[in-house]
């Protein structure tokens, strides 16, 4: 299906200033590209999902999401060019199909909106609730918030079939884990692997391992998958959907000079970090460096 087709997403090469950078190479994983509305990771993680749904001859798809969930379109969109139904369980009963954009397209794209309550989403990753949810709704396959499963991480893992042998360094922004689980897990021995987590607070190599057990079980593969991932905890601008004048003003020169456009959300932080750290850097050899765009446009 065109859908999963991923030639759109290029390798775009950023001109660095040689005196400031030294002899980096730049270069940006353009997933942004590959879909106006699954785009990035969550047409990554949408994939073997939607496989599976139809596989297992579901319905459709149930999943989760706040008020701009990029999630929750993807998944409304994809489902609806995969000829699938799909429902979205939305934070907050106040909520209706008319509140926003996004929630607007996600009607019109056939997803089913159920808002719910703060207390009963905060519920969303229990056992027993899970269990509820697919009781009721037995014909629908349930996908976590974020497409953050085995599925979603393989999905993600297919990514380093479309980068160079050579890459010393990855950068990824950092939301549910599954992106860069998928990414760590698949990482080429020589690659060190930066993830850059938009939550203040958040403890990623905990919950890295956390979503790494189903897929990997040995905890020494685990640590091995781990062990070349470096975090960078402090470019959260504050928290989550949070940002400064500062964080805006890099967005605006980014995509000015390097015609690159960045979300304020996930990307425009991730990559705010990556430049901050090259700056610190002195190698002594040349370096291929990574930037996966995660996409995230629509609603960042």
């Amino acid at each position: 299906m065109e859908l999963f087709d991923t030639s759109k997403s290029i390798l775009q090469e950023i001109k660095l200033d040689e005196a400031t950078f030294g002899k980096v190479k730049l270069l940006v994983k353009r997933d942004d590209l590959i879909h106006p509305e699954v785009s990035g990771n969550k047409w990554r993680k949408l994939k073997y999902n939607i496989e599976l749904a139809q596989f297992q001859k579901k319905d459709g798809i149930l999943t989760f999401g706040g008020a701009y969930s990029n999630h929750l379109l993807a998944t409304a969109s994809a489902c609806n060019r995969a000829g699938l139904k799909s429902i979205g369980l939305v934070r907050g009963e106040e909520l209706n199909t008319s509140s926003n954009e996004n929630l607007k397209r996600c009607s019109e794209l056939g997803m089913e909106l159920k808002f719910i309550s703060r207390a009963e989403y905060d519920d969303r990753n229990d056992k027993i609730a899970q269990e509820a949810w697919k009781e009721e709704y037995p014909f629908y396959l349930l996908v976590p918030e974020g497409g953050s499963n085995f599925y979603g991480m393989a999905g993600c893992q297919e990514l380093w079939k479309e980068l160079p042998d050579e890459v010393d360094h990855l950068f990824v922004a950092q939301g549910t884990t599954a992106t860069s689980c998928g990414l760590a897990a698949g990482r080429k021995e020589h690659t060190c692997m930066h993830v850059v987590p938009a939550l203040k607070g958040f403890d990623a190599l905990r919950e890295m391992r956390k979503l790494l057990f189903p897929f990997l079980v040995d905890p020494d593969a685990i640590e091995e998958s781990l062990s070349r991932v470096e975090v960078h905890p402090d470019f959260h601008f504050g928290g989550y959907g949070k940002w400064n004048e500062e964080l805006l003003d890099f967005i605006r020169f980014c995509e000015q000079t390097y015609d690159l456009p960045l979300d304020k959300v996930y990307t425009g932080k991730a990559f705010f970090a990556l430049i901050e750290w090259l700056k610190l850097q002195q190698f002594q050899t040349p370096q291929t460096v990574v930037f996966l765009h995660t996409g995230g446009l629509a609603n960042g």
